[in-house]
């Protein structure tokens, strides 16, 4: 029972959604970093594969550019990562998209664009990924999948980001769904709600010196997450240390969801 050992996932294999930036490239290197053959996928080709290549400097790690919102295009890299891998140890639904308008004016093309990216791929992603996921789980050893929802889809949010926050609460119910229905089969499927990390998603807020400030003022921690806590979180889930938790959402968020 060592800590070593609790945390180790050296040797597995993985695809992180969304890897080329913010939360999703912080998750990608802590796996990549701990011993981990990860495969990141972003709808920007360049960007992807700029990313690939600064996290390869640290371990193995792939650019397979797709847009997961596209269905041939997300079956062409499902067909790509299965003529490479014989199994998928973990699976990070971690892409995401945002749309804010006043009510009264959201466009229904904007809830749609959202609940697409936020909440259909990845329940189709992991869909599709079944029989790699399925190789890979044991009785001791499961298969993970994390879906990275939001704090926004725990509470209320303060904007007008409708579409986000449903599609995120959503997330969290879908992982409850999924893991009800794939736990014989060794696969644990569990959530994340991240609160405020610097991403593009969060510029808008962050980059702002007195917006900045507010959402500091508004964390119980008093700070934005840093890389640390988003990978810290995710190798416990994926790792023997939370091989027994399977349907939960786990808020990252420097206490946030405790204002209700």
């Amino acid at each position: 029972m060592k800590i070593e050992n609790l945390f180790d996932v050296a040797g597995k294999v993985a695809v992180v959604t969304g890897g080329s930036r913010g939360i999703g490239y912080m998750i990608s290197e802590g796996l990549v970093r701990n011993g981990v053959r990860v495969y990141i996928t972003a709808r920007k080709a360049e960007a992807c594969d700029k990313a690939a290549q600064e996290l390869s400097k640290f371990g193995d790690c792939t650019s397979l550019p797709a847009d997961l919102s596209d269905e041939d295009s997300m079956m062409s890299f499902v067909r790509e990562i299965e003529e490479r891998e014989p199994r998928l140890d973990i699976l990070i639904n971690n892409a995401g998209a945002a749309w804010g308008a006043p009510l009264g004016d959201f466009p229904s093309a904007g809830f749609d664009k959202v609940l697409d990216v936020n909440l259909k791929a990845p329940f189709m992603l992991t869909q599709a990924f079944l029989d790699l996921l399925k190789a890979a789980g044991e009785p001791d050893s499961p298969a993970r999948v994390i879906m990275i929802g939001s704090i926004d889809g725990v509470r209320v949010p303060f904007g007008d980001n409708y579409s986000y926050s449903a599609s995120k609460a959503g997330v969290h119910m879908l992982c409850k769904h999924l893991a009800h229905h794939l736990v014989r089969e060794h696969i644990n499927i569990n959530s994340i709600a991240p609160g405020p990390f610097e991403s593009k998603m969060m510029s808008y807020m962050l980059d702002d010196p007195d917006r900045r400030a507010g959402v500091v003022a508004s964390t119980p921690l008093g700070r934005i997450g840093e890389p640390e806590d988003i990978v810290g979180a995710t190798i416990f889930l994926v790792s023997r240390a939370g091989a027994w938790l399977t349907g939960i959402t786990l808020p990252v968020d420097g206490g946030i969801s405790t204002h209700g």
